[in-house]
C-alpha cells in the first residue's frame, strides 16, 4: 500500500494508481533532477485514510528501524508477537541475498537525490536479475507454483561481502538513461 508507505516514511511522495497516468506523462518532460521534483509535488495525492498497519506502528518501528538485517530479525525474535512472528515467516521465505540488498537500499535512500536514488536501484535490480534470485523467485511463485524457491545462497550467513558489493559498485551505464 502506496499510502502506508508514505505514512511510515519510507515513500516520497505518494501518488495514487488513478494519478499515474498524468504523472507519467509529466515525467517524460522532465530534463533535470529540480523538474522531477517539482512534477512529483504537484501530482502527490493528500492522503485521507490512516495507516493500516496502526496498531502495530511500535513493534515496526521498533523492529524494522535497525541498522542491519540482523538485528532487524533479533529484534523480530525478541519481541515475540503474533504480528512480529507472521513478519518472521515472511521473511524467511525470502531470498537472503535479495533482503540484505533491500535493507542496504532502504537504509541509503534517505541520504542520496532522486537521481542517485534511481541509478543505485536500477544498478541493484540490474544485479538480482543476472544472479538469478529474481528467476527463481519467478520460477518458484509463477511457473512451477511450488512455492519453494533454491535461493543461492541459501542462508544470511553464506552472503558474502563480495556478493552484496556487486549491486552497488557497479555502475551499468549501458543501461542508464539520465533525465
Amino acid at each position: 500500500k502506496g499510502a502506508d508507505l508514505k505514512l511510515l516514511g519510507i515513500a516520497t511522495p505518494y501518488v495514487c494508481s488513478e494519478g499515474m497516468t498524468d504523472l507519467k506523462a509529466s515525467m517524460e518532460q522532465c530534463k533535470t533532477e529540480e523538474d522531477l521534483v517539482a512534477v512529483l509535488t504537484d501530482h502527490e495525492t493528500p492522503i485521507s485514510s490512516p495507516f493500516s498497519l496502526e496498531g502495530h506502528r511500535a513493534e515496526i518501528e521498533g523492529c524494522f528501524g535497525q541498522p542491519s538485517l540482523d538485528a532487524v530479525l533479533a529484534a523480530l525474535r525478541d519481541t515475540d508477537s503474533e504480528f512480529t512472528r507472521k513478519q518472521l515467516a515472511t521473511l524467511a521465505k525470502m531470498s537472503p541475498r535479495s533482503l540484505l540488498v533491500t535493507h542496504r537500499l532502504l537504509s541509503e535512500a534517505r541520504e542520496l537525490s532522486y537521481e542517485q536514488c534511481f541509478r543505485v536501484e536500477l544498478n541493484a535490480s540490474h544485479e538480482i536479475v543476472e544472479s538469478g534470485e529474481f528467476t527463481e523467485g519467478v520460477r518458484a511463485l509463477l511457473i512451477d507454483k511450488d512455492n519453494s524457491p533454491t535461493w543461492k545462497p541459501a542462508t544470511l550467513e553464506e552472503v558474502t561481502p563480495e556478493m552484496l558489493a556487486r549491486y552497488f559498485e557497479r555502475e551499468n551505464t549501458e543501461i542508464w538513461q539520465p533525465l
